[in-house]
């Protein structure tokens, strides 16, 4: 079974029903300072962190006035606009006695969806960790409609953890794992300890969900599982109710984890693996040697583009003779590549007139 002590890259969400105090609407300040003290510990150990937060809204009514009935789309975005203020600073203001920088990610579903979005959101989210800032991801509540939401942020966690190669998720809600019934209305409902496998049977005992803040359910939370695990992710439930539950979680309390089917460098290999090409690179040797030195793929190196192609899309890449050496995302459109091919990557803000990725295929999007 996962421990969280094993985890080199671990998501955790965070539920509004956690954050935030029902019947007042305030920030429960304690318990975020008691997460802050479990998420100082866990980097620490080498850990990279990144949080994905519901709560915007439930802030935002609560520092408006606005009822705990079902609000108006427009009420809702105002609600974000708010509360989004309001919770960036409580994380920042929780987690900076640690020396731990925060950063804020908006995002959206169309950020999974759209391919150049997909390969931004992924860079801007590595360069944060690189720098030793620990993310603070919600869903852009102020501008997202039911047409480009995720609606929930378990699946919006699921969808992080795939994106940034994560090898662990932790949902934090107010149950403490999965069991074989409701365990509020049947005694009898015994506590999953680990799935090692989503089945239709264990799909089945999901139910609705339960508390009046949080959008999700147990349903939602295995559709999480299932993203998650085939991308080779573990992911837990967890009880987050009480103080320092991360910490609760290293010393055995319940929680129900979902295996990993696969560990995640493997899984985006085979996900590029499977997309159709668009195009065709073809680089030098100098360029080949390093590729199977493991080194990106830079605009020096390629001597040739053929097919037309938007950022985000597959490519094939070729040596000089034709022969194929692998695929990967490109960083730049089929007409932007054709610019700068051949020139120094300090270059490409010259040519483009603004400054881009310095590769054109980063090696975690590349296939040989």
């Amino acid at each position: 079974m996962a421990t969280l002590t094993a985890s080199k890259r671990l998501v955790v969400k965070i539920g509004s029903a956690l954050l935030v105090d029902a019947a007042t609407g305030a920030l429960r300040q304690d318990w975020l300072t008691s997460l802050a003290q479990d998420v100082a510990r866990i980097r620490a150990r080498g850990t990279d962190v990144i949080i994905v937060s519901s709560g915007s809204i439930a802030l935002g009514r609560g520092i408006l006035g606005l009822p705990r009935t079902a609000l108006a789309l427009e009420q809702s975005q105002a609600a974000a606009a708010v509360g989004q203020i309001r919770l960036a600073r409580a994380y920042e203001e929780a987690l900076t006695p640690h020396g731990i920088i925060t950063g804020q990610v908006l995002v959206t579903l169309e950020d999974s969806q759209d391919r150049r979005r997909y390969l931004n959101s992924r860079a801007t989210m590595e360069t944060m960790l690189g720098f030793g800032v620990t993310p603070i991801v919600n869903e852009n509540d102020t501008i997202a409609t039911d047409e480009i939401r995720y609606g929930d942020n378990d699946r919006l966690a699921a969808q992080v953890a795939v994106t940034i190669g994560a090898d662990q998720l932790v949902l934090l809600s107010d149950v403490d794992g999965l069991y074989t019934a409701n365990p509020r209305i049947d005694s009898t409902a015994k506590h999953l300890d680990l799935v090692e496998k989503l089945t239709p049977e264990i799909e089945a005992m999901a139910g609705d969900a339960g508390s009046g803040l949080s959008k999700g359910g147990m349903i939602t939370k295995l559709i999480a599982a299932r993203i998650a695990t085939e991308a080779g992710c573990a992911m837990a439930i967890a009880l987050g109710t009480g103080h320092n539950p991360l910490l609760a979680m290293e010393n055995g309390a319940p929680a129900t984890w979902f295996a990993a089917q696969t560990d995640p460098q493997a899984a985006r290999k085979r996900w590029i693996s499977a997309m159709k090409p668009r195009g065709t690179i073809t680089v030098d040797g100098g360029a080949q040697d390093a590729l199977h030195h493991g080194k990106s793929l830079l605009p020096a190196g390629v001597t040739q583009i053929s097919g037309s192609f938007g950022r985000g899309e597959v490519v094939t890449i070729t040596d000089a003779a034709g022969a194929t050496l692998g695929q990967g995302l490109i960083r730049y459109t089929s007409a932007e590549a054709r610019q700068i091919m051949g020139r120094r990557s300090a270059e490409i803000v010259e040519i483009l007139g603004y400054d881009g990725r310095a590769a054109l295929i980063h090696r975690d999007d590349m296939v040989l």
